[in-house]
């Protein structure tokens, strides 16, 4: 029979420390106003100095894991989806996830599509899972936006935050899961949302850093107009790849960049922002780990119930984008489980 991947675990995982709007107000010329109308942004959570884009991984990844009731040795490939990865070169993020999790027998590599990682990552999983490779992949997306940042840079700095999420994509016979995924790129875009240096083009040198060449640069009205338009048609695409309606959808998680573009590609859609899950407001702008952590509170807070079609859409850096469509298969008494179990281990952290 043919196999079908299954979304069975879900995690999630954010910084303790949390900047708001009003701190940025103290560092900068902007304002709290001024970040929410044109972002629709309030807060965002930042790494301290323990914290790190593997710490994240680490911390969703065993969520996920528990949710799925799964024993770490039995995950067969790990992959991370982060375009801020532990090492600049290697070894991987997913390595290091592998070896501190205890997932002695998976293989495990970086994937690096910027904010559409989570998108890409789901869409190997399942290949990996339908080609008979692996029975059990954890897909990750992990970033710590803040250590890529100018904090000069009010046209940047004030849109991203730190964060991860991580979901268990299992092995099944029943038609449910991941039902279809879309990935596009455009390389004509590259240079709209980058890091100029230190890659093989710009190593690092005294002159680059000197230059503020490491940290993030985009042209936003580029990038705003690009995803506005690829977005809506990635869904369509997903939504038809998939054998399905917009009628059938229950839910749309988007990559949570801006509220102006979500809305936008809602209003594209003739979608009604009642059926789109936002939650940028509190996050930012996480880059691979956007969609997942969304996904994720999606859940929790039961937007997302037993056999729910949910799309899933994200742009990013490339220029790339991606979606993909969900059949959600866990029943309520096992999410709801799992929720309290996550937060009992919350609290138990906090008191330590």
């Amino acid at each position: 029979m043919a196999l079908h991947a299954q979304i069975t675990g879900w995690g999630k995982a954010v910084p303790q420390r949390t900047i708001t709007n009003f701190d940025l107000e103290k560092l900068m010329d902007t304002s709290d106003e001024w970040i929410r109308t044109r972002t629709g942004i309030a807060e965002r959570r930042i790494a301290g100095p323990d914290e790190s884009t593997l710490t994240l991984a680490v911390r969703a990844a065993r969520e996920a894991i528990e949710a799925a009731d799964l024993a770490p040795a039995q995950i067969d490939l790990i992959i991370v989806c982060t375009f801020s990865p532990e090492f600049g070169g290697m070894p991987s993020t997913a390595s290091l996830v592998q070896d501190v999790i205890g997932a002695t027998r998976a293989g495990a590599f970086d994937l690096n599509a910027a904010c559409s990682g989570f998108i890409y990552g789901l869409a190997m999983a399942q290949a990996t899972i339908s080609a008979a490779m692996h029975q059990n992949v954890l897909v990750i997306g992990a970033e710590t936006m803040s250590r890529w940042l100018d904090w000069t840079d009010r046209t940047t700095c004030v849109l991203f935050g730190d964060g991860a999420g991580a979901v268990l994509v299992q092995a099944t016979e029943r038609p449910a899961g991941i039902l279809s995924s879309v990935l596009g790129s455009d390389g004509s875009g590259g240079r709209l949302l980058c890091i100029p240096g230190g890659g093989s083009r710009q190593p690092a040198s005294i002159d680059s850093v000197q230059a503020a060449q490491h940290f993030i640069r985009m042209k936003g009205k580029e990038v705003y107009k690009f995803a506005v338009t690829t977005v809506p048609r990635a869904i369509r695409q997903a939504i038809g790849k998939a054998g399905l309606t917009f009628d059938d959808v229950d839910l749309v998680i988007p990559h949570q960049a801006n509220i102006r573009i979500i809305q936008s590609v809602a209003e594209s859609l003739r979608l009604p922002m009642a059926r789109v899950f936002t939650n940028v407001d509190r996050y930012g702008n996480t880059s691979a780990a956007s969609i997942p952590l969304a996904l994720c509170e999606a859940v929790e807070q039961g937007r997302v119930r037993e056999g729910d079609k949910v799309v899933l859409a994200g742009f990013g850096g490339g220029l790339s984008w991606g979606a993909a469509v969900i059949e959600w298969a866990i029943p309520v008494e096992t999410v709801a489980a799992a929720v309290a179990g996550a937060k009992r281990r919350e609290r138990a952290t906090v008191t330590a």
